[in-house]
């Protein structure tokens, strides 16, 4: 279980370490730096770092994974990542209020508890949906095959 808690916080510090510095950098949230390269960015760590995790297990056990274990801990790293990044998002919005958020389409036409609502759960659930499609990926060209014993 400290596998996938390591590298959950990692792909977590990868994204806040990227959220703060892009911040202090590129003054408009409304950047390609945030809306384009930001997210891709997010995705590839995440991709990475599930790849990492995976062949840790590998290693740590000494025989390759099975598919289901591998999306296992795969889902677990997702899932410690999303619940890291969101408990983030909550201290920035606390901090930094929503001047990040102002460039957000449904910005002044909703309250903005809505608008942080939504954006808490799709920056939870979105991280958990592409892990799960990361790890499903990753697992099927790691997992050990039936023919292999």
């Amino acid at each position: 279980m400290k596998i996938p808690i390591k590298f959950g916080l990692m792909i977590a510090a990868g994204v806040m370490a990227w959220v703060l510095i892009a911040h202090q950098v590129v003054a408009n949230p409304a950047s390609p730096v945030h809306s384009l390269i930001g997210p891709i960015f997010f995705n590839v760590l995440q991709f990475v770092m599930i790849y990492l995790g995976l062949k840790e297990t590998e290693r740590e056990r000494g025989d390759r994974l099975t598919f289901k274990e591998g999306l296992k801990t795969g889902a677990f790293i997702s899932f410690v990542y999303a619940l890291t990044v969101s408990l983030f998002f909550g201290v920035v919005v606390a901090v930094v209020g929503t001047r990040w958020l102002e460039h957000e389409p449904d910005f002044g036409r909703v309250p903005t508890t809505t608008l942080i609502a939504k954006a808490f759960v799709l920056l939870f659930v979105g991280a958990m949906f592409l892990g799960l499609i990361y790890s499903t990926v990753i697992s099927f060209f790691l997992a050990k095959r039936q023919s292999e014993g």
